[in-house]
């Protein structure tokens, strides 16, 4: 069976910095069983030379020629002809508004699959690049808007006098919105956020920001897909006196509102910009589908009459081209993974995969888009609807005499221990005894989310108990003998098992 070749080229769009693979992604793509090509300085521009792509294992050469092709941007019409047939593209390819981009593709006998497709759903999460690069795009938003400000984020109190606070404010809390959140509280600023999903308000807290409602948030902000939805007309006039009043106030502004499909909402008008101060900065990270503010221009710096600057820069992710590579490439890691399920070097396209089939755009030449919608909100079901109250017999209910006798029994056969034991031992089991009659009844009230901790808590007891039974174990009679070897057994159990699974627990939080 033929080796299958993974091609990386190189970038060709004006500007872009980034790779679609680095060194360290390279060696992962070979150990699933592939051969890995990189187009000659394909990672110049984020640092990664083509001596370093040799030395991860992977050869400089043609990638458009190879089996699976990664990319970034959308192809040109010239990427798409040196593609050869049966080749499967895998890009960030803007399905939902480039309709002439997935006319030409149906044409080709090829397969291709947008990374900016992927449903999210939590199984995804690793491959989604638009999670990722809107992770650093948010961060990189306010370094940019801190170097156009030219002052202080953070409040200051000098002998030469005090200086407030930076206000920023924050439109859509999505993932470049939380990112860009945490960026600006970090340096200082007063942060304040506004979203239609009512929900994310916790988060725009847990990051020191305040959230701004809309009085009357509306139902259903989030359609089950993972993105906001177009509002209503009365949701978005009152929004748009929210906007007017906090564009009075803050001193820069980052909007990240997007609609999959469509043009980006209008939040910002031109008013609002000349009520802002001079100096104020604004940064559009939805210019290059539109904008969220009037007057932005995607991918440049704009000044207004009355001194407000509005960046519309579309590359804010690949201004930090290293990181964004590293990122990129590891999604198509992970994304590779799961096509190459039997780590053999065979990408398999599977169908009945949902994740799959919405990231395909065409199979074989076959047009496949759009996909059928998936589901992705956890919103609770709707209640069902209550039954005609009718008269029924009562429900007979398991006796309880069963359990009480085994209660009863068990609690004699204890004191029956204690009366026939030594009187040194009786006092010893007597508090035994009631420890576990203690232990049952605080254990038992504790929720099953608190078990674990609950757990860790307890080896500190549970080593008292080791000590306590290596004192004892050497009293010269065999049932404190006894008792203390059952002691110390149950009780390095607990130790050492609750270490265990608090490890455990802390690995999940670890990025490896």
């Amino acid at each position: 069976m033929a080796i299958v070749i993974i091609g990386v080229v190189k970038e060709d769009a004006p500007g872009e910095r980034r790779v679609a693979a680095t060194p360290d992604t390279v060696t992962q793509l070979q150990k699933l069983g592939y051969e890995v090509v990189v187009a000659p300085g394909a990672g110049a521009a984020s640092g990664f030379p083509d001596e370093r792509y040799e030395d991860a294992g992977a050869s400089i050469g043609d990638a458009d020629a190879a089996d699976v092709v990664f990319g970034i941007n959308p192809p040109t019409p010239e990427r798409l002809d040196a593609l050869r047939p049966g080749a499967t593209l895998i890009s960030m390819l803007n399905p939902r508004l480039r309709q002439d981009l997935v006319d030409d593709l149906a044409g080709r006998p090829i397969t291709a699959l947008s990374l900016d497709a992927v449903p999210r759903v939590s199984r995804a999460q690793s491959f989604d690049v638009l999670s990722s690069m809107a992770n650093i795009a948010g961060y990189r938003a306010v370094i940019e808007a801190a170097h156009e400000f030219g002052r202080f984020f953070t409040g200051q109190v000098t002998a030469a006098g005090t200086v407030p606070p930076a206000k920023v404010l924050v439109a859509g809390v999505g993932v470049a919105g939380l990112a860009a959140i945490g960026a600006a509280g970090s340096l200082g600023a007063v942060v304040r956020a506004t979203d239609p999903r009512p929900e994310v308000a916790d988060q725009v807290r847990s990051l020191g920001g305040e959230y701004l409602a809309v009085a009357e948030p509306e139902a259903d902000a989030s359609p089950g897909t993972g993105y906001a939805k177009e509002m209503s007309d009365d949701y978005n006039a009152r929004a748009a006196a929210l906007y007017a009043a906090q564009c009075r106030e803050v001193d820069i502004i980052v909007t990240t509102a997007l609609i999959p499909g469509k043009p980006a909402p209008r939040l910002i008008t031109a008013e609002m910009v000349a009520s802002m101060r001079p100096g104020s900065v604004i940064v559009d990270m939805a210019a290059g589908n539109g904008g969220n503010v009037e007057g932005s221009v995607p991918g440049e710096r704009v000044v207004t009459d009355n001194g407000v600057i509005i960046l519309g820069y579309t590359d804010l992710a690949g201004r930090l081209p290293a990181q964004a590579s590293q990122l990129y490439g590891t999604n198509l890691v992970n994304l590779m993974k799961l096509l190459t399920p039997k780590r053999d070097g065979t990408l398999v396209l599977d169908f009945d995969d949902v994740v799959q089939r919405s990231m395909t755009v065409v199979r074989d030449g076959e047009l496949t888009w759009p996909p059928p919608p998936v589901a992705v909100s956890a919103a609770p079901a709707a209640p069902p609807e209550r039954e005609p109250v009718r008269e029924r017999e009562p429900e007979r209910k398991a006796s309880p005499l069963p359990r009480r006798l085994g209660v009863a029994a068990a609690a004699a056969a204890t004191f029956g221990l204690i009366a026939a034991s030594p009187a040194a031992l009786q006092v010893h089991l007597t508090v035994f005894a009631l420890a576990i009659v203690i232990g049952y009844y605080v254990i038992g009230n504790v929720h099953h989310a608190l078990h674990t901790p609950l757990m860790s808590v307890t080896n500190a007891i549970s080593g008292i108990i080791v000590v306590g039974a290596l004192l004892q174990i050497g009293a010269g009679n065999a049932a404190i003998t006894v008792l203390s070897l059952v002691a110390i057994l149950l009780a390095s159990i607990n130790v050492f098992g609750g270490f265990a699974v608090t490890r455990r627990m802390l690995a999940m939080f670890i990025r490896s």
